[in-house]
């Protein structure tokens, strides 16, 4: 047991009316150095929580006199840093969902095992050094010596849909259970995750990031748990998984949506035991990770398809998040761009038109696409302002002003040939004038910018090369 560098024992109260395994709890508690008090209602409890300071709280669903729920409630509401956990024999997953949305730190099924015990202390004894702020040299190493609040600054924006985020954020690092988060691609799912992650007990802990859908079928086993030396050709040494690099702190799974069913069946187990077992290996290794999993596709329909387990998903989605994209959070585009180019070049302005311009496309891309056209932008700018003329949109994305109403152009060039000509043209010359003008258009207004005119106009950029020397608009 990591008791930390306090001159104190930590104390934990027991709530459950079973007096064996009260006794059974403290005798482990007390070999670990932990100190325990123990209450069998939930009146005695509140009375004895009024009177002591405790570290962590373990309790029962049922009791004599109502549920663990209320003593939850009670720790939510008057001992709101105190950690409590919810101990049942019924696994009930609206009951663990209940108690998680009131405050409660975990949930765990009967019987509790010595090693989850310790995991689940160290957890949550971290947890409230770094809400005490305590004079710990590796926590402040670990995470820099960041507060809540610029933990949260991460994410960017004053929207009423990222307050709530925020807010929701700062709950969920509060608990120690799985954590499913739902959102596009592009819009900050794993930004959320590292915010989770650095507000939890697990802190000091491995952030581990991993995109399932970037891991060949073949080798999903191996990366995830590990193998022994021998076991398959190329495995010339042991070598730890992402299960065992994450231990003790929390591994992030993006885009779950994409593991292959076989790999599915295996992190479900994963998860419900809390062990694995590397490939060629017979031995279980016991893990204590969170597990934090992102997806952009609709995990249900996917479930309705066949295509992933329903078991899982309720194994991963104990509490869900979801990520607004961009277009719902139009308010938050000018601090977003702001930031986004004082990280790239400090001394660049953005003009008043140029923000104007940013908050009228959808952003299908989300703040990644902000940030690939501010970048662009930044690059093709004078250097000291990013202006309406130095912004790419995607046509096939979004008309902007930028982009060129082909139609309304040839019209314009047909209307404005006939009537700068006294003599009619043949059809090629009159087909070459409108391409050129279309041409010329496009390549002004995406100030002379030779890929950006080329994927707006659909063509090769050789081709692209061909008609500006054809028609002149080169030197």
């Amino acid at each position: 047991m990591n008791n930390n560098q306090t001159s104190k024992k930590r104390k934990v109260l027991i709530v459950d009316d079973e007096k064996d395994i009260c006794t059974l709890l403290t005798l482990s508690l007390t070999r670990m150095g932990v100190l325990a008090d123990t209450a069998g209602s939930v009146s005695e409890a509140n009375e004895i929580l009024a009177t002591n300071k405790y570290d962590f709280c373990l309790t029962d669903m049922r009791l004599p006199d109502g549920e663990g729920l209320q003593i939850v409630q009670n720790i939510a509401a008057n001992y709101h840093e105190l950690p409590v956990a919810v101990l049942t024999a019924h696994a009930n997953m609206n009951n663990a969902i209940a108690a998680l949305k009131a405050g409660a730190f975990d949930y765990l099924t009967k019987p509790i095992s010595n090693q989850q015990l310790e995991d689940l202390l160290n957890v949550a004894f971290s947890l409230n050094d770094i809400q005490n702020k305590l004079p710990k040299a590796e926590i402040v190493n670990q995470i820099s010596g960041s507060t809540r609040n610029n933990i949260l600054d991460t994410l960017i924006g004053e929207s009423e849909s990222i307050s709530q985020l925020k807010s929701l954020i700062e709950k969920l690092g509060r608990s120690n259970v799985p954590v499913y988060i739902n959102g596009e691609s592009g819009s900050g799912k794993e930004l959320v995750a590292r915010a989770i992650h650095k507000l939890s007990g697990r802190a000091i802990k491995p952030f581990i990031a991993v995109n399932c859908g970037a891991i060949p079928e073949s080798l999903c086993e191996s990366e995830f748990f590990g193998y022994r030396k021998g076991s398959f050709t190329g495995a010339e040494s042991d070598r730890n998984g992402l299960f065992q690099a994450a231990n003790g702190g929390s591994l992030f799974l993006d885009e779950i949506a994409d593991l292959p069913p076989s790999m599915q069946v295996k992190l479900l187990r994963a998860i419900q035991e809390k062990t694995i077992r590397r490939v060629g290996d017979t031995t279980e290794i016991p893990v204590d990770v969170r597990i934090i999993s992102a997806t952009h596709r609709n995990l249900q329909e996917l479930i309705n398809n066949g295509d992933f387990r329903q078991d899982l998903y309720f194994r991963l989605n104990v509490l869900e998040v979801y990520v607004p994209p961009l277009r719902e959070r139009v308010e938050d585009i000018h601090s977003i761009a702001l930031h986004i180019v004082k990280r790239i070049s400090p001394k660049i302005t953005i003009t008043d038109e140029a923000f104007s311009k940013l908050t009228k496309y959808d952003y299908p891309g989300n703040v990644r696409e902000l940030e690939n056209i501010l970048e662009r932008a930044v690059a093709i700018s004078d250097g000291k302002t990013v202006n309406d003329k130095d912004l790419w949109f995607n046509p096939s994305n979004n008309q902007t002003d930028s982009s060129i109403d082909i139609t309304g152009e040839i019209t314009n060039s047909i209307r404005n040939t006939a009537i700068s000509n006294n003599k009619p043209l043949k059809l090629d010359e009159l087909l070459d004038k409108v391409k050129s003008n279309i041409i010329e258009k496009a390549y002004t207004n995406l100030n002379y910018n030779l890929e950006d005119t080329a994927n707006q106009l659909g063509m090769p950029k050789n081709q692209l090369e061909d008609y500006l020397k054809k028609y002149n608009l080169v030197n």
